[in-house]
């Protein structure tokens, strides 16, 4: 502990390096196996499975493929009862896979997925050894943020990822509530002084923050570098977000270079924005596909995001099987964006902004509704329509009748009617656990009129 406190004073005094465009550092395949540079824990396979591109952690050495696994999108079924559960065998599945091709990096909390995202990830990873991934879980202590109820939660994310040790440990989405929420979670109960004493005990390893919120709340909380010495921070970084980050989120330009300054290396959440970068207007997927045919349209939002030389790793929620295959294709190895990539992918992000989605990522905190509004599906099938054409323009327009029947009866088929907008009465409980920091009621109620503009035919 005593050395690597010593690299974070050196790390501070030399200062961070500016954005770079090449990867500058990166292992990409087994081009630097058995070097001086290796990883103090080589996690992954010993032969650099399928030429994935790594990075190495400059405070503990670790060797990080660049790819991580976002567990919160694991895949559900039903159970006998009809209760959404997490479908154990293919998780294990998709686990087995991305270990085998050199994923490294799995990213969970105690709150994914009502609170079962830790135990699948644990099942699974608990079939491999101990030392051949890294877990990322999170202090997610939202509503009840007593020291109880904290130290509580702690120690069974341990039991539930059957480890003795946690490699990545964040507080949970700081930010939103400035300061004196920041002090309310984790200062005034003590526990990041607790944490603090765990990471010199060796059972955390990394600790750091993930962040959603304004300029003014970042830079509040890197000031306190000087005294906590984050290893890392996580920031929501994509081509739109870069500089045009929605609601009273922050740049993610802005965020990733004061990172930079301080040596404080990144881990990217939301490089896909919920997926929304993945299904992109008609008109903008054919713009990314006239550029590079053979490359999907997600891949441009990957490979955007680890161009970037102070990013540690990237994560992505890969419910499905091709969902990593892909995302695998894209940085085994990364092929860094050039100049001219990054100026195009600029020009298609203002075109973006063109259209009127809603910022919604499909995290799913704002759920459970009390009155058992579908609050994301509701949003995401609003965006869907945007980006698919089937929002009417008005009862004049050329297409309004394809277009009201096309959005009425895939509503219906996306909510169940007892779970729609119209249902909203506007108590806001939702808001405040919303990291994108969207005025939800606004949105259920302003597409609950459209909708019954559309029923009504009085658009």
């Amino acid at each position: 502990m005593e050395k690597n406190i010593d690299r974070r004073v050196f790390i501070k005094k030399a200062g961070g390096t500016a954005l770079a465009i090449g990867g500058l550092g990166v292992i990409a395949g087994c081009a630097h196996k058995g070097s001086s540079s290796q990883a103090s824990n080589p996690a992954g396979p010993s032969d650099e499975a399928a030429g994935m591109t790594y990075r190495i952690n400059k405070v503990t050495g670790d060797k990080v493929s660049i790819l991580g696994y976002g567990c919160m999108r694991w895949p559900m079924i039903k159970d006998d009862d009809g209760k959404d559960i997490i479908d154990q065998e293919a998780v294990n599945r998709l686990v087995d896979h991305a270990l085998e091709n050199g994923v490294n990096y799995f990213d969970t909390s105690p709150v994914y997925l009502q609170g079962q995202s830790e135990t699948a990830t644990g099942i699974a990873l608990k079939r491999h050894p101990r030392e051949s991934y890294f877990i990322a879980t999170k202090l997610s202590n939202f509503s009840n943020y007593s020291r109880e109820n904290s130290m509580l939660m702690y120690r069974k994310s341990f039991e539930n990822l059957q480890t003795d040790y946690i490699d990545y440990y964040l507080l949970h989405s700081i930010g939103g509530g400035g300061m004196a929420a920041f002090n309310a979670r984790y200062v005034d109960n003590g526990m990041l002084d607790f944490l603090m004493e765990e990471r010199k005990a060796g059972r955390i390893r990394n600790l750091g923050f993930s962040f959603h919120g304004n300029t003014d709340s970042f830079d509040e909380f890197l000031k306190l570098h000087e005294k906590y010495h984050w290893d890392f921070v996580q920031i929501q970084l994509n081509y739109v977000d870069w500089t045009h980050a929605g609601g009273r989120n922050a740049n993610a330009q802005y965020l990733q270079a004061e990172l930079d300054k301080r040596g404080i290396q990144s881990v990217i959440m939301e490089p896909l924005l919920g997926g929304r970068l993945a299904k992109v207007p008609e008109h903008i997927a054919d713009r990314l596909k006239e550029r590079e045919p053979q490359k999907s349209i997600a891949s441009w939002a990957f490979r955007f995001a680890g161009t970037h030389e102070g990013v540690l790793c990237v994560l992505s929620g890969m419910t499905y099987m091709e969902h990593l295959q892909d995302n695998l294709k894209s940085y085994s190895p990364l092929v860094p964006l050039t100049e001219s990539d990054l100026a195009f992918l600029e020009e298609t992000a203002e075109l973006m902004q063109k259209y009127p989605t809603v910022p919604c990522n499909d995290c799913k905190y704002c759920m459970p509704c009390p009155y058992g509004i579908d609050i994301p599906a509701i949003l995401l099938h609003y965006n869907k329509c945007v980006n698919e054409g089937e929002i009417a323009g008005s009862t004049a327009s050329e297409d309004y009748k394809k277009a009201r029947r096309a959005y009425l009866v895939s509503y219906d088929r996306a909510v169940p009617k007892l779970r729609q907008a119209s249902r909203c009465i506007g108590c806001n409980t939702c808001v405040s656990h919303c990291p994108q920091n969207i005025d939800i009621p606004k949105e259920l109620h302003r597409i609950d009129r459209y909708v019954e503009k559309l029923k009504q035919n009085t658009l």
